[in-house]
């Protein structure tokens, strides 16, 4: 399927191309939608849009550019056509990094590939993942991956529901009345006064960061940035004020008025997210801000009357993640223990369950100082197989190496930075700074490395897991209106449905769950709880 001037373009794989008006999509695709059906088109993000508009939802497709994506970097497929092949207009980059509107503007300058490119293009996929040695995780991972494509586009279809009313009450009992164009609310003008008095420095604008630094320098704070972590070391009274107006300046700038009026439309948010644009395979948005939706607004997402929100969320995901794909027995056990922190506790691994937390995400982020130095060893030597998988996957980095996840995505080799400061240190003039540039290049990237393999790794069950809700959400009964997924955040997702079947909606997204973890890992022992409310509104979470 392809747009075209004045319609579609659609071509059966046996078939003959057959031209489609604009007006007859709707009738035309009915007519061949049906279980066993695969629509295959460039992108999502401009076809199923049109088929959307045109009330038209799809059971599969195949998302080309995203595959195309998975597999030219697919270190199991390195030596197919697909990944020796010379960059062509497939290879534009579906990744960005969040707010940069980097997916439109390439995406806008790609010309449509006709339907003989389309074919031929599915064939290099096709043969590509053959070629691997486990195809059928390369094949799982993209089909995942082009299910979560119909998910994003659909939940911008459908919209978040958003109170405004609520959200415009919310942000005045914080910041004030809304201020004119380019105005600060009143909240924040206090706040500022406040500081320049503190601070000794009339005209201070706490948003210039050079103003700023400059301002807690002459009143003898020596700080070297104004990151929340250092400032909260420092005892002035300037601080506390400083802190919160940087925390309402955030909150207006992110998710204030402006926001506000850009994003939500006839009351429903409509997140505009980018499958696959992260490195590890998480989501991206494009400027939207869904994938942070901060406490203070979370009461302007409300059920439609006679509706409700199922929230849920997975427990401790990459934990989980991490004992299964490492195999590791005891840690999969404490993972049926519930909350694994505690369990940690329970077997005796750490003392405290903050002690707990900070030793795990110590384990999957690469923390070697303060307190995580003095844990990591007791996970060490209690889940020696976990803690081996990342361990292995740094030591990879380290060596400027990739590494995949579970399915088979895999990370991308170090840029040419990374290059440069291994040769200047090991040239033979190399100074002691060269070396130490080295070494902490070295070590960031195997970091990374540790963190890709389990990242990544959640993210292909989170998929699987939308998948597995999208199905069976679309087996309820619609007498009511359409239960439907209308956000998703890594390891959370909210349903809103018809309060006549919102019980099964819940059941449903605590069986997806389960799903995805055997579809991923088959039978071993690893358990994926998931915390689950259904309500009006989000605020009611907690």
């Amino acid at each position: 399927m392809a747009p075209a001037e004045g319609g579609y373009r659609l071509m059966p794989r046996d078939g003959h191309e057959v031209h489609i008006p604009a007006a007859e999509l709707a009738r035309a695709v009915a007519d061949r939608e049906g279980p066993g059906i695969r629509w295959v088109w460039a992108d999502a993000r401009r076809t199923y849009t049109a088929f959307l508009a045109a009330g038209i939802r799809v059971g599969r497709a195949h998302d080309l550019r995203l595959a195309h994506t998975i597999l030219r970097g697919a270190r199991a497929c390195a030596a197919s056509e697909l990944a020796t092949a010379p960059a062509n207009t497939w290879d534009t980059s579906l990744q960005a990094e969040v707010g940069e509107p980097t997916l439109l503007d390439e995406l806008a300058s790609v010309d449509e590939p006709d339907l003989a490119e389309l074919l031929a293009e599915l064939d290099r996929q096709d043969a590509a993942v053959g070629s691997a040695p486990q195809p059928g995780r390369l094949r799982l991972l993209v089909t995942a991956e082009s299910v979560g494509s119909l998910v994003a586009t659909e939940i911008r279809h459908v919209g978040l529901p958003w109170d405004v009313a609520e959200h415009d009450r919310q942000l005045t009992a914080l910041l004030g009345p809304r201020p004119l164009p380019g105005g600060r609310p009143a909240v924040l003008v206090d706040l500022v006064g406040q500081l320049q008095t503190l601070l000794r420095a009339p005209g201070l604008n706490p948003d210039s960061q050079p103003a700023l630094l400059t301002a807690l320098h002459s009143a003898g704070i020596e700080v070297k940035s104004t990151r929340q972590w250092e400032l909260e070391e420092v005892d002035h009274p300037a601080i506390a004020v400083l802190l919160q107006y940087k925390k309402l300046a955030r909150l207006l700038s992110a998710n204030g008025w402006s926001w506000l009026d850009t994003w939500v439309t006839d009351g429903r948010l409509h997140p505009d997210y980018v499958p696959g644009g992260v490195v590890t395979g998480r989501w991206a948005t494009q400027g939207s801000g869904a994938l942070q939706l901060p406490k203070q607004i979370r009461s302007a997402v409300v059920a439609d009357p006679g509706w409700r929100l199922v929230v849920a969320d997975a427990a401790q995901l990459e934990p989980r993640v991490l004992a299964a794909m490492s195999g590791d027995q005891a840690m999969a056990a404490a993972s049926r223990a519930g909350d694994m922190y505690d369990a940690l506790v329970a077997q005796g691994v750490v003392d405290t369950r903050p002690h707990a937390k900070i030793a795990m995400l110590a384990a999957m982020y690469g923390a070697t100082t303060g307190e995580a130095a003095t844990l990591l060893p007791r996970l060490v030597q209690a889940y020696p197989h976990a803690m081996g998988c990342v361990a292995r996957a740094a030591a990879e980095g380290e060596r400027g190496g990739q590494v995949t996840t579970w399915l088979g995505r895999t990370s991308p080799v170090p840029g040419e930075w990374w290059r440069r400061t291994q040769d200047a240190a090991a040239a033979p003039d190399a100074t002691e700074a060269d070396t130490r540039n080295a070494r902490r290049r070295t070590r960031d990237w195997g970091r990374f490395t540790r963190n890709f393999v389990v990242q990544g790794t959640a993210a292909e069950w989170a998929l699987c897991w939308l998948a597995a809700i999208r199905r069976d959400l679309a087996a309820l009964p619609q007498e009511h209106g359409r239960a439907d997924l209308v956000y998703f955040l890594h390891d959370e997702v909210i349903v809103h449905a018809p309060e006549q079947v919102a019980e099964q909606a819940a059941a449903i997204v605590r069986n997806g769950a389960a799903e995805a973890g055997r579809l991923l890992f088959g039978d071993f022992p690893v358990v994926f709880p998931v915390d689950l409310a259904v309500v009006r509104s989000y605020a009611e979470t907690g």
